[in-house]
């Protein structure tokens, strides 16, 4: 079975923690946020971690640079 490649573009997006979960910026944090209420702007602050399926996925797309 041939090696499996990382894909670049997931793994520049998401970096895995030490304990092995997938952590990612949360989205609609970079432009227009004149349109945005402070609530709003404050929540897209920061990272948050995947879950479930989604974090699996991640982890077998980042894995082969580990």
């Amino acid at each position: 079975m041939p090696k499996l490649k990382t894909k670049k573009s997931i793994k520049k997006r998401m970096k895995i923690t030490k304990l092995g979960k997938v952590k990612r910026r949360k989205p609609f944090g970079r432009h227009y946020k004149a349109g945005k209420n402070g609530d709003r702007r404050r929540s897209v602050r920061g990272s948050e971690l995947c879950q479930g399926k989604i974090a699996k996925n991640m982890k077998r797309l980042i894995a082969p640079a580990f």
